[in-house]
């Protein structure tokens, strides 16, 4: 078989395979290209994978030695659906709260709760009791299944909040409610629940330029059509690339899950993905460089999907345990910007694997753009070209024009798998999307080929490591600090994290304040994650612009190179 160019084998697949036929469909009043055969909802990809997983028999999860077939993931989702139905009376326009770290439960309990009509609010595990109590007020969740230390920090909020709080693994003893006895409970009487392609999957918090996260709302058309887009990546490879004749046969897909799975980078293309993929998940209690390198090596795991910092760890256990890691095919990197000279390394260390980047967002469920192989190795600044079929893409300018190839503009978006709108802020959903299409907030250029380089953001993120830090939120818990007269927060390179958080503060006449003070100071208020890791004090007024407003990328340059002077 000849190869084809990829242009011409996502056009033969979507003419002659009948699971990835695309039509013109009307969502919400807007027109956009949409996958015609594909399951309507999220819980549905359940079944629907089935026979991929050899019918339920075959292997599906490892979590610290625990094994769970397809079947048994597949009774134990049916089961919690009936008692969140049946004891907790959850269903349509129900919002159920997950607060966990990543627990085989917390996989079932998002099918489980799609399945009742409900949606799920993804809650971020690090987060304080006060960060807890925005988003659980947000969302309206009173049902939060929670570990033991979520518990622990949504304790003070039960009674003013009116919660129910549902024990998981260590979590069990400290409320009323037991996931483990509530299973016992359950009936065998069938869910009996209309729901809509189009009615809320999931409300998932990501940070935005206001000070508290902004809720994406994401329907289940909107995530399947995305978990279809890599599907059919799969179908399309080989058309591309054909395998020698003498070729053995492919393994079966195997992921190993290493970022946290309140992220859409773990629940999309790998978690939802892997239902219709057939593939095999192994979860990480926590990360660590070595111990991925010698999971991947014994459950002979495929696909490795992870923040930078991740990949280069990995790349570095490798190196010194010895281990090959020949089965890995797909060393992915989301979340965060891989640096260019990390991607002929891992090139390099993994022969097998084709390297791969991908730009998405929580309010695209992460799909987006990507590259992978020898297209990455030759373009490593760049984010690849636009992932096919449902999707379009523009460039545009301020005031929302097209701008010619090779000139800066904002990545803009239209396609399916686009979030419905941000919870409760109806103003900054009609900023985002127009008529279908939603403005990114990044900024990027674009070749005559099609590749687009990511190259600044319009709003004010720092990345830390895959993490999404609004500059605002650190700057409002800065400003509860009493010395402190202004502050201003920014992203300052780090060689492990990508980036990692910086702060300016003035302070009042004969105040200190030490890099030690502060982070106990807000220990309270914001994640450990999102508090500064560089500080720099001054009794004057901070930097400021023509406007009068500080001009924090001017502050930023002026604080980066008083500290390369010092050094």
């Amino acid at each position: 078989m000849s190869a084809m160019t990829p242009e011409e084998a996502v056009a033969h697949v979507v003419a002659t395979n009948p699971v990835f036929a695309v039509a013109p469909t009307i969502v919400r009043g807007v027109t956009y290209k949409a996958f015609q055969n594909i399951p309507g909802t999220v819980h549905a990809l359940l079944d629907a994978g089935m026979a991929q997983h050899d019918n339920g028999a075959a292997n599906y999860i490892l979590y610290e030695g625990e094994r769970w077939t397809y079947g048994e993931f597949a009774a134990e989702v049916r089961r919690i659906a009936q008692v969140m139905q049946g004891t907790f009376n959850i269903g349509k326009g129900d919002r159920v709260a997950i607060a966990m770290r990543n627990y085989p439960e917390l996989m079932a309990l998002v099918l489980a709760i799609s399945a009742t009509g409900a949606t799920v609010v993804f809650v971020n595990a690090w987060w304080t009791t006060q960060e807890l109590e925005y988003a659980l007020g947000d969302s309206s969740a009173k049902l939060v299944f929670a570990d033991g230390p979520r518990i622990e920090r949504l304790l003070p909020l039960v009674g003013p909040m009116g919660l129910t709080l549902v024990g998981v693994r260590d979590g069990e003893a400290m409320v009323e409610h037991a996931y483990s006895a509530l299973q016992l409970a359950a009936s065998n009487a069938p869910l009996e629940v209309d729901i809509d392609t189009d009615d809320d999957f999931a409300v998932m918090y990501s940070s935005g330029t206001t000070g508290n996260p902004k809720g994406v709302v994401q329907t289940h058309r909107s995530a399947v059509n995305a978990v279809f887009s890599w599907l059919m990546q799969g179908v399309v490879a080989p058309l591309v690339t054909p395998p020698a004749p003498d070729a053995p046969e492919p393994l079966r897909p195997s992921v190993l899950v290493v970022t946290p799975l309140f992220h859409v980078t773990a629940t999309h293309p790998t978690f939802l993905l892997s239902l219709v993929a057939g593939a095999h998940i192994t979860l990480m209690r926590k990360w660590n460089g070595d111990e991925a390198a010698r999971l991947i090596d014994a459950e002979k795991v495929t696909r490795f999907l992870g923040v930078p910092t991740q990949s280069a760890e990995l790349m570095l256990a490798a190196r010194e345990t010895g281990l090959k890691l020949e089965t890995l095919d797909y060393i992915g990197s989301g979340g965060a910007k891989r640096p260019g000279a990390q991607v002929s390394q891992l090139a390099e260390t993994f022969p097998n694997a084709d390297v791969a980047t991908g730009w998405g967002m929580t309010e695209t469920n992460a799909l987006g753009i990507g590259m992978t192989g020898d297209d990455y190795v030759k373009r490593p600044e760049s984010a690849g070209k636009l992932h096919p079929p449902v999707q379009e893409l523009r460039l545009l300018d301020d005031a929302g024009n097209d701008v010619p190839l090779g000139e800066l503009g904002e990545i803009t978006v239209k396609s399916p798998a686009n979030m419905r709108c941000y919870l409760n802020k109806p103003e900054a959903t009609a900023e985002t999307i127009q008529d279908g299409w939603l403005r990114t907030g990044d900024l990027a250029v674009m070749d005559a080929e099609g590749y687009v380089t990511i190259l600044d953001r319009k709003k004010n993120i720092i990345i830390r490591g895959g993490e999404n830090i609004a500059c605002l939120d650190v700057e409002g818990a800065l400003h509860r600090l009493p010395d402190v007269v202004e502050a201003c927060a920014f992203s300052v390179p780090d060689e492990r994290l990508g980036e990692v958080v910086g702060a300016c503060v003035q302070l009042r006449k004969g105040a200190t304040l030490t890099k030690e003070d502060m982070a106990t100071a807000l220990a309270s208020y914001i994640a450990p994650f999102k508090t500064p890791q560089h500080l720099w004090t001054q009794t004057g007024p901070l930097l400021r612009g023509a406007t009068d407003k500080i001009d924090r990328r001017a502050l930023r340059l002026a604080c980066l190179d008083n500290e390369k002077a010092k050094t």
